[in-house]
């Protein structure tokens, strides 16, 4: 397990200029905007406007914070999202609009590259194990306190925290008094 704490994360502008990226996570390690497998990172949105274009690249997006967001992607009608909402997937090459509901919001947004990685990003509250995985790559993280076990080992990520766990591994996640609110993201080889 290898536990990604928030204070760790890289912030840099938005591939179109709009905005501020924070990076929790790149594959390969150090890639660029234009040449990774898979990426996750959150986004702070204060204005509307449109999504950065990434050609060949499949999105999830969910709300982490704030009162949400419509997003009208490839001129179809606009779908709402909250932090209530399911993650959205959609591709991230195609036009995309955002218009804010009510104020900025925090989103976390997970993306790989079509053809090389499909990804899955679930959205959980209060405990969930998990007895093996056959992704290539979980990752947990976390929107409220929640410990994680796996493979004899236990973690305790703080809101925004992450946990990438091995191949294969099975997971425990326990998120206290059954209000702990995380994601779990899977990568898988295609």
């Amino acid at each position: 397990m290898r536990h990604l704490q928030k204070s760790t994360y890289t912030s840099m502008p938005w591939k179109n200029g709009g905005g501020v990226t924070t990076e929790i996570i790149v594959h390969p390690a150090n890639a660029s905007m234009a040449d990774f497998d898979w990426r996750i990172s959150m986004a702070n949105v204060a204005q509307d406007g449109p999504f950065s274009i990434f050609p060949g690249i499949d999105r999830t997006l969910c709300i982490l914070q704030g009162n949400g967001m419509s997003l009208g992607i490839d001129a179809h009608a606009p779908v709402a999202l909250t932090t209530e909402s399911d993650p959205l997937p959609f591709a991230a090459d195609v036009p995309v609009d955002a218009v804010l509901t009510d104020g900025p919001i925090v989103d976390l947004n997970v993306m790989s590259r079509r053809g090389h990685y499909a990804h899955c990003v679930e959205r959980h509250r209060g405990a969930l194990t998990v007895h093996s995985t056959v992704s290539t790559v979980t990752l947990i993280f976390a929107t409220d306190p929640v410990s994680v076990s796996s493979t004899g080992e236990t973690m305790h990520l703080q809101p925004r925290d992450s946990l990438l766990l091995e191949p294969g591994a099975g997971f425990a996640v326990n998120g206290g008094e059954g209000n702990g609110r995380f994601f779990v993201v899977m990568f898988d080889q295609v």
